[in-house]
């Protein structure tokens, strides 16, 4: 990766002193020559210099600023993560600019660009998969990137926060067996996506254990956005040999799949058992209630400051950090086992 121009990087191509190009970025630390500051101008831009923030911030006792790209504020569970990380930065002093991409890699580009601009010391963001660039070049930057919730295959040296995506699907669908069903559809996110991806993996891993063959068919991967949870829902239960149990591992997607439940009549958990990835108290109120995989956003949140700010302050060894929060799966009474199922 390409080493990040410095301050005097710029001076050495400006043919000034570092403190001229100090006077340039900082206006009202002294006067410069019009003709000294276009040149350094000139310079800063070929170069495509940043100030570092954290430093200069860190260096005159201001409150250090982080972006915060979020996928998707109408998905409640980004808009609780994205709530809960603005908390606990207030709590250390450290003010947030939220962006939103709304899962489209063109206004993702753009956000990126945006806080690349404005000099944040930091990146809090849930990627869309794409913007590889993008992100390698607000690395050589110098500004410090940490993914919650998903990842990007290519950029391995980015800390990770996330669930144990693998390990929760399994789980649910290890129940779901566990209970006698055999078909049982699952709704995950786009596979573009490492969340969709690794939840797939979690859902095979269980059949395998149980000696089980996996149907192509029971399995859909949607867009977060739009209804594709419904449209899902409805597609699996027009196979001639209908799933018998249903895991929605697709947060974005779990009302949407409800909803058309309900519209078509499905008795839970007579007709069939449900499982959701969600932590909306909904979930509880429904009747019967949801057996949830329930994420604990609030130490997504927790860790997902703690390393950005300690890249910040540099007390973090230089090798990435991926860190993965168990999720709490919480079984209620939308299961039920195969014996008591009516519909086939």
């Amino acid at each position: 990766m390409k080493k990040a121009p410095t301050i005097r990087d710029v001076a050495a191509a400006a043919g000034v002193s570092v403190s001229v190009v100090s006077r340039v970025l900082n206006p009202e630390s002294g006067p410069v020559a019009p003709a000294k500051r276009e040149a350094v101008l000139g310079v800063i831009n070929e170069l495509g210099y940043r100030p570092r923030a954290a430093a200069r911030e860190l260096s005159v006792g201001q409150a250090l600023t982080v972006g915060l790209v979020v996928a998707d504020l109408a998905n409640p569970f980004f808009a609780q993560l994205a709530d809960r990380i603005v908390w606990e930065a207030r709590s250390h002093g450290v003010q947030v600019v939220v962006m939103t991409t709304q899962e489209d890699p063109h206004l993702e580009a753009d956000s990126l660009d945006t806080l690349l601009d404005r000099s944040v010391a930091g990146v809090i963001a849930t990627p869309t998969g794409a913007n590889v660039e993008k992100w390698e070049r607000l690395q050589s930057m110098g500004v410090n990137v940490v993914f919650v919730d998903r990842t990007i295959a290519e950029l391995e040296d980015v800390d990770v926060v996330s669930i144990e995506n693998v390990d929760s699907a399994r789980r649910a669908t290890e129940h779901m067996l566990s209970l006698g069903h055999r078909r049982i559809g699952l709704i995950t996110g786009p596979v573009s996506t490492s969340t969709g991806q690794a939840r797939i993996h979690g859902y095979r891993a269980a059949h395998e254990a149980f000696s089980v063959s996996t149907d192509p068919q029971l399995i859909r991967d949607v867009p977060f956005r739009g209804d594709g949870g419904g449209d899902a829902v409805g597609s699996l239960l027009a196979l001639p040999d209908r799933p018998t149990g249903l895991i929605v591992a697709n947060t974005a997607q779990v009302q949407s799949s409800v909803r058309r439940l309900v519209q078509i009549g499905v008795q839970i958990p007579e007709d069939l058992s449900v499982i959701v990835f969600d932590d909306n108290p909904w979930t509880e109120l429904t009747s019967p209630p949801l057996s949830v995989i329930r994420q604990p956003i609030g130490m997504l949140a927790v860790h997902s400051l703690e390393l950005v700010l300690g890249r910040m302050h540099g007390k973090l060894p230089p090798a990435p950090r991926t860190i993965e929060v168990k999720a709490d799966f919480v079984p209620r009474s939308s299961c039920s086992p195969l014996l008591l199922t009516t519909t086939r």
